[in-house]
């Protein structure tokens, strides 16, 4: 395995693995007693960077979520699992009643509602600091001060580790980052966004905004972690559900354009040319690029999360990489 830091506080900053595991459907798709294994597994292998949301996976139970976490609390529990596994949650859209969404009815990001997702969790997860805590999506009824100010509390307050940011404008991340520097507050250092070798579109209206996909890493978006030296890129949904190599699972709408078909040629030919699968290609160039992403990758058995371990371990020479960035 190998391991980065996240964080810039020396009180706060943690060292994880280059592959992070997803934790989803644990307790809903995923049994307990698989989502045990797979865990046992991807520590075994050195793995230490785990994430849940605590509103996962309310659309699978029509319930409030929750699920994921209480499975990763017994977990814990039940493997003796301390502060070595870092374990990354996220609040502001779990639904607030069995039934409804988090586009209808979010739980949302004002600070008495922080606070109460922040008890639910730490419970849940079995924690009495949450070690990564994530904006999930914005609240557009609630000022990002107030946001900002009670996330930073939580962390002077030693009930929260660091922070991070997920699908959120990049205005708006760097308005918060800005407001947390001139309060002297704690800021998000961690951004979680879907990222992958294919680039999603950004231009289409999505549920949460009329103005396109902002749960994607853009070019706004990676510029800013190339030019911020604090700033952690994680990249949910990297091997896109399985449709990189799976028939029935057809790329969506959002990857489907003029670059797909160029794009997975190079990926076909490098994963021959490397004798790797075409996942571990596209974990391997996210690993090592210039502008380094966490994969963080899903599992609903064992073999799933072999391949994607086996990924770290793969080099990809100069002209390989030179091959998947031409395209």
């Amino acid at each position: 395995m190998k391991y980065r830091t996240i964080g810039t506080d020396p009180a706060t900053r943690r060292e994880v693995s280059v592959l992070s595991l997803g934790a989803m459907l644990f307790g809903t798709v995923t049994d307990e007693k698989t989502a045990f294994a797979i865990l046992d597994r991807y520590v075994e292998a050195g793995g230490t960077f785990v994430d849940t949301s605590d509103n996962y996976a309310f659309w699978q139970t029509g319930s409030v979520g929750g699920e994921s976490e209480t499975v990763l609390g017994n977990w814990r529990r039940s493997r003796g699992v301390g502060d070595e596994i870092t374990i990354a949650t996220k609040l502001g859209a779990a639904p607030l009643a069995p039934g409804t969404g988090y586009v209808d009815n979010a739980e949302g990001l004002s600070a008495a509602a922080i606070r109460r997702a922040v008890a639910g969790s730490t419970a849940r997860l079995g924690m009495e600091r949450l070690d990564l805590l994530y904006a999930h999506i914005p609240d557009p009824k609630v000022e990002l001060a107030e946001t900002v100010r009670e996330f930073g509390a939580l962390v002077n307050e030693g009930r929260v580790g660091l922070l991070g940011v997920s699908n959120h404008w990049a205005w708006q991340v760097e308005r918060a980052r800005a407001l947390a520097r001139a309060e002297g507050l704690p800021g998000y250092e961690v951004l979680q966004y879907q990222h992958s070798y294919l680039r999603h579109r950004v231009d289409t209206p999505s549920p949460l905004s009329p103005d396109g996909e902002l749960g994607t890493a853009d070019g706004n978006l990676l510029s800013m972690v190339r030019a911020e030296e604090d700033l952690t890129l994680v990249a949910y949904s990297p091997l896109l559900g399985g449709a990189y190599v799976r028939a029935d699972k057809p790329l969506g709408v959002g990857h489907d354009h003029g670059s797909a078909q160029p794009r997975l040629a190079a990926l076909r030919e490098v994963a021959k040319s490397s004798g790797a699968t075409v996942n571990q290609v596209v974990l391997a160039w996210m690993i090592g690029h210039e502008v380094p992403a966490i994969p963080l990758v899903g599992a609903s058995s064992v073999a799933q999360i072999e391949e994607s371990l086996a990924a770290v371990d793969l080099e990809l020479t100069e002209d390989e990489r030179a091959r998947l960035d031409a395209v």
